[in-house]
């Protein structure tokens, strides 16, 4: 594996785990690079690099951050962008994926890809619940802000410097699984 290779991988990786906090705002990003040339996207993706994409997901990351403020709203965009959430994460990995075998590509955007979108998505989403529940709604705008300003970070870190956003999708991913792990219930033995 080439280091072009490692460095795109690290990019999908940390562009997916952003789109399982905004599905809109990694795209918008990855738009937003291929369109200033920063990065080469694969053959078949380099439509997203054009001016057409650009202003579309900025209107749709625009609509999409400003949904998340609007109470009861941002819990019924969450049980959509769930499964938006991995075929979002699987995509922004296949277009930034460089020299691999296209079997490969494919397998490494479904599971890590899709996965870690899904897997971010679904936690955050419970999360919102939670916060609803607790708080009726109140708290929700602040949870609106973390997500969205670590989406940001995320998307912003993977483009600019793709093993740091790699880092950073780790750390986000054990956090979340020791926030699982004090949540769950207890079994009996």
């Amino acid at each position: 594996m080439t280091p072009d290779t490692i460095i795109s991988i690290f990019l999908g990786i940390g562009l997916a785990a952003s789109v399982g906090f905004r599905v809109f705002l990694p795209l918008f990003a990855l738009s937003f690079a291929a369109y200033l040339g920063v990065w080469e996207l694969n053959a078949n993706w380099q439509w997203i690099g054009s001016l057409a994409a650009l202003i579309t997901l900025g209107v749709a990351t625009l609509i999409e951050i400003f949904a998340y403020f609007i109470p009861w709203v941002d819990n019924a965009l969450d049980s959509l962008a769930i499964p938006l959430a991995g075929i979002a994460g699987t995509a922004v990995m296949v277009s930034t994926v460089a020299n691999l075998d296209p079997v490969v590509t494919w397998s490494l955007a479904i599971i890590a890809g899709g996965g870690t979108a899904t897997a971010i998505k679904g936690a955050n989403a419970t999360g919102r619940l939670t916060s609803t529940a607790t708080t009726g709604g109140i708290a929700n705008p602040i949870v609106s802000t973390v997500e969205t300003g670590t989406a940001v970070v995320v998307s912003t870190a993977s483009i600019l410097v793709p093993p740091i956003a790699a880092i950073l999708v780790i750390i986000i991913l054990i956090f979340i699984f020791r926030i699982y792990r004090k949540l769950r219930p207890k079994t009996k033995q």
